[in-house]
């Protein structure tokens, strides 16, 4: 991915309906929509506008209500980290932790952070000292120690990826959020992240700057579907993708595309898929 493909504006997706009856919730807490099959997961959605987060039992659905809270700037390691555990408090009772992150990352630690290296997010004064604070920084082990459960954490659009690829030949999933996101599968494996977002695309900018949600503020939502329709139609002459995926809080912004090899998915993937992260068969991180 690149800077926060999975988000974007709020999306009024909510947990799956479910058969059966709910289990008690603690008081505060939020509504359990069915009975869990452990282990469960939590899985959390690290977003430029928003942070989200709900717990995922062993089939893959939500157990109970998602959370979410604004991303706030500026934002260091740290203090997302206290943000988080603050926001999942309220959830119900999980084995581990997964999570999504807006940059590169490798084994649990980032390599990048572009909305959070930044005064207030992407397009915003670059802060030299968040930047040197964010690289390296594994926040898989910081979760791990703070929620005191196992943690793996993965770029947000190999999340989202993961939730929607069908396991058949070459999928892409484009992420259109706060930023771009891009992830690549072959037969349902993840290939190596690669930060398409920060490539030149057109007129000597790069991807985010050009279908980002600052672009589409900018130019209307008219002007950023077409420049949509360009980037999906560069990313299949460079690919050869078999299928195409458009997800994050924009992609219900996308219009006219009939092709039959582009699909636009629900945003609750960037939670729906962090069960995956702990299925080493599927996705390895």
């Amino acid at each position: 991915m690149a800077a926060s493909g999975g988000d974007g504006p709020a999306s009024t997706d909510g947990p799956p309906s479910t058969d059966g009856p709910a289990s008690t919730a603690a008081p505060g807490a939020p509504t359990l929509t069915r009975r869990p099959e452990r282990p469960c997961t939590l899985a959390i959605d690290i977003g430029g506008t928003g942070l989200k987060a709900s717990v995922l039992d062993a089939t893959g659905a939500m157990v109970a209500d998602r959370v979410r809270v604004p991303t706030t700037y500026p934002m260091s390691p740290p203090q997302l980290v206290d943000r988080l555990v603050t926001m999942v408090a309220p959830l119900p009772e999980y084995d581990r932790i997964s999570a999504g992150f807006p940059g590169m990352v490798r084994g649990g630690r980032i390599l990048s952070a572009p909305q959070f290296g930044t005064e207030g997010g992407l397009g915003t004064r670059v802060v030299d000292e968040l930047v040197h604070q964010w690289f390296g920084f594994d926040l898989a082990a910081a979760l791990s120690e703070h929620l005191a459960k196992p943690a793996r954490v993965a770029n947000d659009a190999d999340v989202q990826g993961a939730a929607v690829v069908q396991g058949k030949g070459l999928e892409l999933v484009i992420t259109l959020g706060t930023g771009v996101g891009t992830a690549l599968f072959y037969e349902g494996r993840l290939l190596p992240h690669l930060e398409f977002a920060h490539h030149p695309f057109r007129k000597g900018e790069t991807y985010n700057q050009q279908i980002g949600e600052g672009a589409r503020k900018e130019v209307g939502s008219e002007r950023w579907n077409r420049r949509v329709h360009k980037a999906v139609a560069t990313f299949r002459a460079l690919t050869f993708f078999d299928h195409c995926y458009l997800g994050g809080g924009n992609s219900r912004r996308v219009t006219g595309l009939h092709a039959t090899d582009v699909t636009i998915v629900d945003n609750a993937a960037g939670i729906l898929g962090g069960i995956k992260l702990w299925n080493d068969e599927h996705l390895a991180v």
